[in-house]
């Protein structure tokens, strides 16, 4: 941006952007877990991404964009190479956290980012401004802006899947949310998300390695709930208190295994 460029709408831009970040790190820093938070449902959704069983195909994105109708120009989940461990790749895929304490959910000024009680961070498509003060916020790169209308084919559909939910309007920020219509779908059919497929968000259904597993943190019992005993596991960024409800089981010389 040179000297001649730069305006008053881009001095406004900046302006608004470090609005939001400060907003953003207000959230992070001062949050406390008996307020600022999501609150505690019934159920409480965390998806486990083994590192080891990931082998970058993609499948998870194809999936996504398929089911949830997504522009191809844009990825709610990205397979991003993160170095190699013995000669072997290891990949790093990146849904939207849905976290605990959300940075989006504090400086969205209309209320467009919300929490459901079962945990995921919801967008209500209809209420957004497109000020994408959740998007500069997000520290997970977790948000795409519709920057235009899509109105042309879906190339991942039929293949991948077929759509589920409404096309998001122009100008406003997309991204994951666990398929929560597959979620409200199959439980009210007697499903249950992590175990039965059609329950299940499309991106874990889709993985052909099972490195992608879903389940109820608050039921012991449940697959994650289990791994996550079983198991070492990291989340992103945790130093930032965000509380992600994504967890990854790491790469190591002795290759991790979510088996037994």
């Amino acid at each position: 941006m040179t000297e001649n460029n730069f305006n008053r709408r881009d001095f406004l831009k900046l302006s608004a952007i470090g609005i939001a970040v400060a907003a953003g790190t207000r959230a992070i820093t001062q949050v406390e877990a008996s307020e600022g938070g999501s609150v505690k449902g019934e159920h409480q959704w965390a998806m486990v991404i083994d590192q080891a069983k990931c082998t970058g195909c993609g499948y998870c994105t194809l999936a996504c964009q398929a089911h949830n109708d997504v522009n191809p120009d844009i990825q709610w989940n990205k397979v991003l190479e993160a170095g190699e461990i013995n000669g072997k790749k290891v990949y790093l895929s990146r849904p939207c956290m849905q976290c605990e304490h959300a940075p989006c959910v504090e400086v969205c000024p209309v209320q467009a980012s919300y929490y459901r009680d079962d945990g995921i961070v919801m967008m209500d498509y209809d209420r957004c401004i497109g000020c994408r003060y959740c998007e500069v916020a997000c520290p997970f790169q977790a948000r795409s802006f519709n920057w235009e209308a899509f109105d042309g084919e879906n190339p991942a559909v039929p293949e991948w899947g077929t759509p589920e939910v409404e096309r998001r309007p122009r100008g406003v920020p997309e991204k994951c949310a666990f398929c929560y219509q597959r979620i409200d779908r199959g439980m009210a059919n007697g499903l249950t998300p992590g175990i039965d497929a059609d329950a299940t968000p499309a991106c874990v259904v889709a993985c052909p390695t099972g490195a992608r597993m879903f389940g109820d943190l608050n039921d012991p019992n449940s697959n994650v709930s289990q791994i996550l005993r079983k198991h070492v596991s990291y989340r992103l960024r945790e130093n930032l208190g965000t509380g992600s409800r994504v967890y990854y089981l790491p790469v190591d010389d002795t290759t991790v295994t979510t088996e037994g």
